[in-house]
């Protein structure tokens, strides 16, 4: 039944496929947690560049608001000659508008904070892709051990799940790198 198994899922292409398979989610898992890593470094960054530009917006505000209180009252006590009230008022308006751009800035960097939460939502999702490719990688590698042929099957006490090997030289039930792993899959035919 084992060997009809083999060959049918050989007829089909499928063995190719699973090795194939075998093969490429580890690489995808590493790019998958390439990214988490690249996207949290960068939202790190983002939070940190606004969490520093909330007070220098604050300072430009104060500072804008102030200034613009005092030109006000000098240009309301009529202690300034006619020369300087244009410039004067001017100064007033530009103050204002300062004003409230550096509170719409503070929106703004606001706004990106809040938009950083995709970080937090993508991160989890891709910590759970990358379970179900390591959890499939197992099945995977399960069922080459178990329709292999039973001259190249080897008898494990636990299951695939033991862990990593401390010291897997001069053991040979250990399948230690890549290399072995090909060898494995080669010498069960696929």
């Amino acid at each position: 039944m084992t060997r009809t198994l083999h060959d049918s899922l050989r007829g089909l292409g499928l063995d190719k496929l699973i090795e194939r398979a075998a093969q490429d989610i580890p690489d995808a898992r590493d790019r998958l947690d390439y990214v988490a890593r690249m996207s949290e470094k960068a939202a790190q960054r983002v939070l940190n560049a606004t969490d520093a530009a909330g007070p220098l917006q604050q300072q430009i505000d104060d500072g804008a608001r102030e200034l613009s209180t005092e030109w006000q009252a000098l240009l309301e006590s009529g202690q300034l000659p006619d020369s300087l009230r244009e410039l004067t008022e001017k100064t007033t308006r530009y103050l204002d508008k300062t004003h409230m751009s550096a509170m719409e800035t503070k929106g703004h960097l606001m706004d990106i904070m809040m938009a950083q939460d995709f970080q937090d939502l993508t991160g989890q999702v891709i910590k759970k892709v990358t379970g179900i490719a390591q959890n499939l990688e197992q099945q995977l590698v399960q069922l080459l051990i178990d329709y292999a042929p039973t001259e190249f099957k080897r008898e494990l006490d636990s299951g695939l799940l033991n862990g990593p090997q401390i010291n897997p030289e001069g053991n040979s039930e250990v399948v230690a790198d890549q290399g072995q792993v090909d060898d494995l899959l080669e010498s069960l035919g696929f």
